[in-house]
């Protein structure tokens, strides 16, 4: 009966996917240049300190991160679809792994953003410029992984 279901609604399910992960990724992409702003162009209490915590948290909370647990539902329902992923073939773990670590900057990410918002920040912008690829080689490698399934 759920897996009829699935089957009749994956394509919906698919796109809502696709959607969610074009939004956690902005996000993701976004959050860890306005951590190079706010320690670059403002000092601890001032006026633009406060305004980038406030923008630093919503991003988080109103976009991140309901993007990212839509991401993992949808996700999972289309693992739970019949005939949807060959679990014999490398590249749907290639694709988990890389999920996983995603989920894990994600994770890293919301830390410093506590740590920015208690005036604890201990990272330079040029840090902050580095990590702000990690989101592009793991998206890279799960697109491969989806459309090109290479092993």
């Amino acid at each position: 009966m759920i897996q009829e279901l699935l089957i009749d609604w994956q394509f919906w399910i698919k796109s809502l996917h696709i959607i969610s992960v074009i939004s956690w990724m902005a996000g993701m992409f976004y959050l860890p240049r306005l951590f190079v702003y706010h320690v670059e162009k403002a000092s601890i209490g001032s006026e633009m300190s406060e305004t980038f915590k406030i923008m630093e948290r919503r991003l988080l909370r109103a976009i991140i991160n309901p993007a990212m647990i839509a991401t993992w539902v949808f996700g999972l329902l289309m693992v739970f679809t019949p005939g949807v992923i060959d679990w014999s073939m490398i590249w749907p773990w290639v694709k988990a792994l890389s999920v996983i670590l995603m989920s894990g900057f994600h994770g890293w990410l919301s830390a410093r953003r506590k740590d920015f918002e208690r005036d604890e920040n201990t990272r330079s912008g040029q840090t902050y410029r580095l990590v702000n690829e990690i989101p592009t080689v793991l998206m890279v490698a799960i697109v491969i992984m989806v459309i090109v399934k290479p092993f």
